[in-house]
């Protein structure tokens, strides 16, 4: 109250003190080098010293909570998950240059952050503020906004977040039963418009940003990153600044206790694209890791297929026009075109191929797997390598994914949905929450070595492939190098499959407006073989069968549509 000097920017005589003691003016907020000198009397009598205060005033402001908003925590978490890729081997670009003008343009788009002031129910929260406060006897902290932003070169984000944080204390009233100061305002608003944040749209936002960079990384990759643990996904909350207290209604925002859909990331994240009002993305061309031909050639591999299959992988997608660019490329907002699925596209594309050469009808590919069986027996030395067993590699492929599924589904039923960093909302009872955590932690272990449980396995390392097949084995388990001549033959110079027949999984695809899919799936109503193909790929992608069916339906109508919608000869002749 005694400085007196006029604002150099503003001109106003308005000063408060920062956290650090500086001066700051309200009216403009521009900060000062001047600190407040405070009068530190010692033991010593008839003595008074001055000093310059250069931090917290007192030991109880450092004991006290930071003020922060529901958006500066998911800020957080992105920065961590895009750390977390770029240890993956992502384009260091992607946290400064990509997702971090992506989040900037949602702040803005949802009108939190670079705007004049926000709109709606998020001006509730600044009214609460009490304007007719002392700003001397309690300074606040810089906005969580600048100190957590993705970018270390950013400058000041002026968000309605730091005006509140500079206009005026908080009342108690707005971080009622919650850590944050929205966290009850922002349940409690209607989003649908404006696509309210969530932990699932964090994956959106990464793969969004992914795809921008057209990096070699698919959606079903991203989402087994993040169930294996190598992406902050499960209690990233753990990773908050410990004075960024999380309980009551926040534990319902940033607490997730199920595993990630893929269909729910991939349908947000063209939702997002759509309302950023992003531009067409880069094209994926021919000699991007996400056209089909690239994936089908790495899913053959981790299927242990045969290579030759890659050749009709290609024909198919040629022949259905899905690996054009315009096709593969998302323009968010057109609405004339379905948002491409790559990873599920390509296996799609082997079922057809799969289908197309061993029918897989329960009974054409087992004649085929004894022909070729016997055609092996009888020319152990041929050239090109030993033919195509279907039945050998199904026997392989089933016992090999049997143990890995059943591995996964331990996996996920010993999974601890609970923090390893416990929650504690003082101080007081840091200690005592550490206590009983580590008192719980030695019970579980002392349990554990008594009924003889195996200890839980480290954390595996990060890989594209999860299942791998060398040739280098002399077991016969690697079927890459194995030949289709037994199951294929010649005709006008083209190789064709012995069967000319086929036959379709759907005759007419649904409305997807009207019921949400263009096909449905039911185990029984299809061949054995077909589902264990489908089991396959669902494995490895870590999906449900039906959502491979549907883009299977969708392959097969633009693969035979002259056949399909070809009008009969006497059509004419009935109109007349």
């Amino acid at each position: 109250r005694d400085f007196n000097e006029r604002c150099a920017q503003c001109s106003e005589v308005n000063w408060g003190l920062t956290d650090g003691g500086r001066f700051y003016c309200r009216t403009c907020h521009n900060v000062i080098e001047r600190t407040r000198e405070v009068i530190n009397a010692e033991a010593i009598s008839n003595a008074r010293i001055q000093t310059i205060s250069k931090g917290l005033r007192n030991q109880k402001k450092t004991e006290e909570d930071w003020e922060w908003y529901v958006c500066e925590g998911f800020q957080l978490v992105l920065k961590k998950q895009a750390e977390a890729l770029e240890a993956l081997g992502v384009c260091p670009q992607m946290k400064d240059e990509i997702l971090c003008n992506f989040w900037r343009r949602y702040l803005q788009k949802s009108q939190q952050a670079y705007c004049n002031r926000p709109t709606g129910e998020a001006v509730k929260a600044l009214s609460v503020c009490d304007s007719s406060a002392d700003m001397d006897s309690e300074p606040e902290r810089p906005s969580l906004l600048h100190l957590l932003s993705l970018s270390e070169s950013d400058g000041d984000l002026q968000t309605d977040c730091s005006f509140a944080s500079s206009a005026g204390k908080v009342s108690e009233n707005t971080s009622m039963c919650s850590g944050s100061i929205d966290g009850r305002l922002y349940l409690k608003k209607n989003q649908k418009e404006k696509l309210r944040m969530s932990m699932p749209m964090t994956l959106s936002f990464c793969y969004m940003a992914l795809l921008w960079l057209r990096e070699p990384m698919t959606l079903s990759d991203l989402l087994r990153f993040v169930v294996e643990g190598h992406i902050p996904y499960f209690n990233a909350y753990q990773h908050f600044p410990e004075k960024m207290k999380l309980y009551g209604l926040d534990l319902r925002i940033f607490c997730v206790e199920s595993w990630p859909v893929y269909e729910e990331v991939h349908n947000k994240m063209v939702e997002l694209a759509a309302f950023l009002d992003l531009p067409r993305f880069p094209d994926v061309t021919e000699s991007c890791f996400l056209h089909p031909d690239m994936l089908c050639m790495k899913y053959l591999m981790e299927a242990n297929l045969p290579d030759e299959l890659h050749d009709w992988t290609r024909r198919v997608v040629k022949k259905t026009c899905i690996g054009e660019a315009d096709f593969l490329t998302l323009t968010p907002g057109n609405k004339s075109t379905r948002a491409v699925k790559y990873d599920v596209l390509a296996a799609a594309v082997i079922v057809v191929v799969l289908k197309l050469l061993f029918l897989l009808d329960d009974h054409y590919e087992w004649l085929l797997s004894d022909f070729s069986a016997e055609r092996n027996k009888n020319d152990k030395e041929a050239e090109g390598g030993p033919c195509f067993e279907f039945k050998k590699w199904y026997k392989v492929i089933k016992c090999s994914l049997d143990v890995e599924q059943k591995k996964l589904d331990e996996e996920r039923a010993k999974y601890v949905w609970r923090c390893e960093k416990p929650l504690f909302y003082s101080v007081k009872k840091k200690s005592k929450v550490f206590r009983r955590r580590q008192m719980v932690e030695n019970l579980q272990n002392q349990f554990g070595k008594l009924s003889g449980s195996v200890q839980p396995a480290e954390r595996p390392n990060p890989s594209s492939f999860q299942l791998s097949w060398s040739e280098e084995n002399t077991d016969g388990t690697c079927f890459h190098g194995h030949s289709l001549k037994g199951i294929l033959q010649e005709k006008r110079g083209l190789l064709t499959a012995l069967n000319p027949d086929y036959w379709l999984c759907t005759v007419k695809l649904c409305n997807e407006k009207m019921c949400g899919h263009l096909a449905h799936y039911k185990e029984v109503d299809f061949p054995q073989s077909y589902h264990f193909v489908l089991r396959l790929f669902s494995f490895l992608l870590r999906m449900q069968p039906s959502c491979i069916h549907e883009e299977v339906c969708v392959i097969e109508h633009k693969l035979f549509n002259k056949k399909l919608y070809k009008k009969p000869k006497y059509y004419a002749g009935l109109r007349k």
